[in-house]
């Protein structure tokens, strides 16, 4: 059988004050963790991992530094895919930028959306299930949200004003806060766009080891021109992960890792697509428990 591998990196959310441990078994790991250390949140300060500043170069830092202990011994990967900032994270796996590089960009696009959110004006995210999202544009409008992430046939990410998220109340539907304080994936962010572009532009870009799937359209992105485009306009679009997900199953992706922390995106992939042997290296205890199961896909 011809085994294809597809690396995950994931979004906000996830992460948590053991997210490093794995990796900083491994000497290549706790190397690259070393290095972007002055861009991380203080670990005396976990709460501070769920501001935007924090979280983005910590979820970045946490992929790579997984990757940098695997990809001697990983299978050369067919496809590589990221939630949310873990697309970005997903140029670094694949090549485009050197890791601490990608680690410093985290921090760059965090200040950029940041600047996007008026002190009077804050914003939300909310998960939304139960309902399709077809019906969800709709009810959704009159409180100035947007869809942000669809996950899934009845399920998605949705952002807009805070002052507005608890008056939204959709039958059937379960609702619930995320904390995250930036309505990314929307049109709030739109002034963000541009100067994201300019700033990847002028980054040094390698030759990508495997193609990457654009969340705002399921492409497969293999140029830096195309690289760029996405990457900043999925800053203000809604990232389509179900369509990610399909395009990964379509291109005969039969096993697919993600690199932490936390395990969503291979819950996700192993549900809608059972065919594909899915796990996260958050589903290991040791560095040697993942290799021996890279060695078998």
């Amino acid at each position: 059988m011809n085994h294809r591998l597809l690396i995950l990196c994931p979004g906000q959310g996830c992460q948590n004050s053991a997210m490093y441990d794995l990796a900083r078994t491994d000497p290549q790991g706790a190397a690259l963790l070393e290095c972007v250390s002055p861009l991380l949140p203080a670990p005396s300060r976990p709460d501070s991992m769920f501001s935007n500043r924090s979280a983005q170069p910590a979820i970045v830092a946490s992929s790579l530094a997984m990757w940098e202990a695997l990809r001697h011994d990983c299978p050369p990967p067919s496809l590589v895919a990221g939630y949310s900032v873990g697309e970005l994270a997903a140029y670094g796996v694949a090549g485009a930028f050197r890791p601490e590089r990608t680690v410093a960009i985290a921090v760059q696009r965090a200040a950029l959306m940041d600047a996007c959110v008026a002190p009077d004006s804050p914003q939300a995210m909310l998960a939304i299930s139960g309902r399709r999202i077809a019906t969800l544009h709709s009810q959704l409008a009159p409180h100035g949200f947007h869809i942000a992430i669809e996950t899934g046939p009845d399920s998605c990410i949705a952002g807009g004003p805070a002052a507005h998220a608890s008056a939204i109340s959709i039958p059937g539907a379960r609702i619930a806060p995320l904390p995250v304080a930036v309505a990314s994936h929307t049109p709030y962010l739109q002034s963000a766009v541009q100067p994201f572009a300019k700033l990847l532009a002028e980054e040094d870009f390698g030759t990508l080891l495997a193609p990457v799937l654009g969340g705002i359209d399921a492409a497969l992105i293999r140029g830096k021109d195309e690289a760029i485009s996405h990457l900043s306009r999925q800053l203000a679009e809604t990232i389509l992960w179900t369509e990610c997900m399909d395009a990964a199953a379509e291109r005969g992706i039969t096993a697919a890792l993600e690199l932490g922390p936390g395990n969503a995106l291979s819950k996700m992939m192993s549900a809608r697509h059972p065919g594909i042997e899915c796990r996260s290296v958050a589903d290991f205890r040791s560095m040697d428990g993942i290799r021996n199961w890279l060695a078998q896909v």
